[in-house]
């Protein structure tokens, strides 16, 4: 559910955390965090957050989306998973698409769609298609990308989310 600065001070009452704080809070967890399933919890969170345009300037302040992409080059499946997830949850948002391009994000999510995780293959497809506009075309609508997208717009039989994406993707952006 969305949120708005009313409906937040009366979830969060009195004695409550205010949101830029419990975010603050979080990033802070991860940073300190040593073992690698409370990182996967962490971004996890944070993922759920990105979602919610009460959030975006928060997530921007704090550095989330940064947070996200180095998520991206982990070895760890579940944190490139979460943090391609956040940043498909985010980047509906033109001020966080702008972030997410100017910190080198498009290849990074062009590399998920190559990932084992359907998850991670699922967020990185719908990442493209709102990080997709007449400035980043040239980065992401490269020959071999387009090849990975209409196969994955052509695999309706093997997983109907890939290729409803991948059509709408294709749609959008390449016209065909």
């Amino acid at each position: 559910m969305f949120t708005n600065a009313q409906r937040q001070v009366e979830r969060t009452g009195r004695y409550g955390t205010p949101r830029d704080q419990y975010l603050q809070d979080l990033v802070t967890q991860f940073q300190n965090a040593t073992d690698e399933e409370s990182k996967e919890k962490i971004v996890a969170n944070l993922a759920n957050f990105a979602y919610d345009p009460f959030n975006y300037a928060f997530m921007r302040q704090l550095n989330v989306l940064e947070l996200f992409l180095d998520c991206i080059t982990e070895p760890n499946e579940r944190l490139v998973e979460f943090g391609v997830g956040g940043i498909c949850n985010s980047c509906v948002d033109p001020a966080n698409a702008s972030v997410i391009i100017q910190c080198g994000g498009i290849p990074l999510v062009i590399q998920c769609l190559s990932s084992p995780v359907r998850n991670t293959v699922t967020y990185a497809l719908g990442a493209l298609y709102y990080l997709c506009n007449p400035s980043t075309k040239k980065d992401i609508l490269k020959p071999d990308v387009v090849r990975i997208i209409r196969e994955y717009a052509a695999a309706g039989s093997v997983n109907v989310s890939f290729s409803n994406l991948a059509n709408a993707f294709l749609e959008k952006h390449v016209g065909s």
